[in-house]
């Protein structure tokens, strides 16, 4: 068994090169690594060449910028691979990783696939913090790989894989905020089994500062009304709770300036609850401190994002808006 791994890539040689440096370790090397640059300005070309050199099966590719979803086809209509396995480029891989994926492969086939993200020992305790806030029950009800969740899991493409029978069938990605999303919902319309591997995680970056990080999950929050558009029945209740948080933390705010301050205890007590939670996972005084931040940015920027484009796209219907559509054309 064969698999491709695809990455597309903008600007980020420094991540591209722990990614692949993460690949050389691999116990299992039954695998081809397909990188699409995107029309960046620092392209990491040389860093393909230096670790192919090192005898990593690499095939790298440049083309003008169009989005990272064409980015995605354009390394899957030129690789070889039975499996396409999609992993970002600030992704670092356990060593064992496709080990195991061969093995989980054989005792439960699935069609398509996908594996949680966790925080590696090296990463900030900024990084660790935003971790915790994305895949914390308390924050996302465990729709992004908990073993609990309040959402049937959806893969996505930090840790996610299907069969080349998927690609044939389905085709590749949209170019659009939440294609992952997008992609496994038409995986699953298509009739194509589709499930998590809890033991198959990686190790994730995602943003390194908190103001990066609320750009991110505001986009999160506005993509998420425009999967309602294209599937109606896509949204859940647990999508909605991040704009209830910032409606209750804004009713509880005017009612502790006009009433009492004791309005604001329910939001104590759950940030508490969010500091007690992280501590207990992390064991990190500094990491479960920064979790309380980081969590009500998660919610505070996706709540926001939600409701400006529920606002814009549903009761004025508008559909996308132009930042969106701007973002889009860049593949931003």
């Amino acid at each position: 068994m064969l698999f491709s791994v695809i990455v597309p890539v903008y600007n980020r040689e420094d991540e591209v090169r722990e990614l692949l440096d993460s690949l050389t370790r691999q116990t299992r090397r039954n695998f081809e690594v397909v990188i699409t640059e995107d029309g960046s300005t620092l392209p990491c070309g040389r860093a393909a060449e230096e670790y192919a050199a090192k005898g990593l099966d690499v095939k790298y590719f440049y083309k003008e910028n169009e989005g990272r979803s064409i980015a995605r086809n354009h390394s899957m209509e030129r690789a070889r691979g039975d499996y396409f396995v999609f992993f970002d480029s600030d992704c670092v891989i356990p060593a064992d990783y496709f080990e195991k994926l061969e093995r989980l492969l054989a005792e439960k086939p699935l069609d398509c696939f996908g594996g949680p993200d966790a925080a590696d020992e090296s990463f900030t305790t900024t990084q660790k913090a935003i971790n915790h806030a994305m895949t914390s029950f308390l924050t996302t009800g465990g729709i992004r790989g908990g073993k609990v969740s309040l959402e049937k899991f959806t893969p996505r493409t930090f840790n996610m894989g299907y069969s080349r029978g998927v690609w044939e069938r389905v085709g590749g990605f949209r170019e659009m905020f939440s294609e992952d999303i997008d992609m496994s919902t038409r995986v699953r319309l298509a009739g194509f089994s589709i499930g998590l591997y809890p033991d198959l995680p990686v190790y994730h970056k995602r943003r390194v500062d908190f103001r990066k990080f609320l750009r991110q999950v505001y986009v999160f929050g506005m993509s998420r009304v425009t999967l309602k558009l294209l599937y109606p029945d896509s949204l859940k209740a647990v999508h909605c709770l991040p704009a209830l948080f910032v409606i209750g933390v804004a009713a509880m705010s005017a009612m502790a300036v006009a009433v009492s301050p004791w309005w604001l205890l329910p939001l104590g007590v759950y940030l508490l609850a969010v500091f007690a939670a992280a501590l207990v996972s992390t064991r990190s005084l500094a990491i479960a401190a920064k979790a309380v931040p980081a969590s009500v940015i998660q919610l505070g920027g996706y709540g926001c994002g939600f409701l400006k484009a529920w606002f814009v796209k549903i009761l004025l219907g508008r559909g996308r808006d132009e930042a969106e559509e701007v973002a889009l054309r860049k593949g931003k």
